[in-house]
């Protein structure tokens, strides 16, 4: 796959995305679903990498890159994260004090929402991929019982879930 092809999938993706993660479903649409140049491990692998990573929410593009192209897909992977942030400059001067209307507010809810929808599209057959026991099952469980019980960082909860994952392979 040439990078400038592999520049424009990740730039749709990051373009039409309202956050980092929200650009998960696009990415996993054309590259593991339409053209199988990735898998659904690689691309789990890929977040796991971003998001252990200080920095943007959306840095895994640059691990998706990576693992398809190496540097240069890798490098395609980070210009098409920082482009919007370029492109919205613009559209910031532009649109000025009509961000405050009716219209704008109602129409940035909806993008959220369909965001949200379309990250739990994608949660679901990454999520199948990732869970291959009882361990990263019960390990799951527990962290959603944890932060939706109490007011744990998450970053303390993966913390306590990798920890305890060693201690039991460990151990076993």
């Amino acid at each position: 796959m040439s990078v400038l092809l592999l520049y424009f999938l990740f730039l749709k993706a990051t373009v039409t995305s309202f956050n980092g993660p929200s650009s998960l479903p696009i990415l996993r649409e054309d590259l593991v679903v339409r053209r199988h140049i990735l898998t659904d491990r690689q691309l789990n692998a890929a977040v796991v990498a971003g998001r252990c990573a200080p920095g943007p929410m959306g840095i895994y593009v640059v691990s998706v890159g990576y693992f398809i192209g190496g540097l240069p897909g890798a490098f395609a992977g980070w210009l098409a994260m920082i482009t919007p942030a370029f492109l919205i400059v613009p559209l910031l001067r532009y649109v000025g004090n009509r961000a405050e209307h009716p219209r704008v507010r109602s129409t940035l809810q909806a993008v959220v929402i369909a965001s949200a929808g379309l990250i739990l599209s994608s949660a679901k057959p990454l999520a199948i991929d990732a869970i291959t026991g009882p361990l990263p099952l019960g390990i799951l469980i527990g962290s959603i019982v944890l932060l939706v019980t109490t007011r744990i960082e998450t970053v303390w909860v993966i913390a306590g879930a990798a920890i305890f994952a060693c201690v039991v392979k460990a151990v076993s």
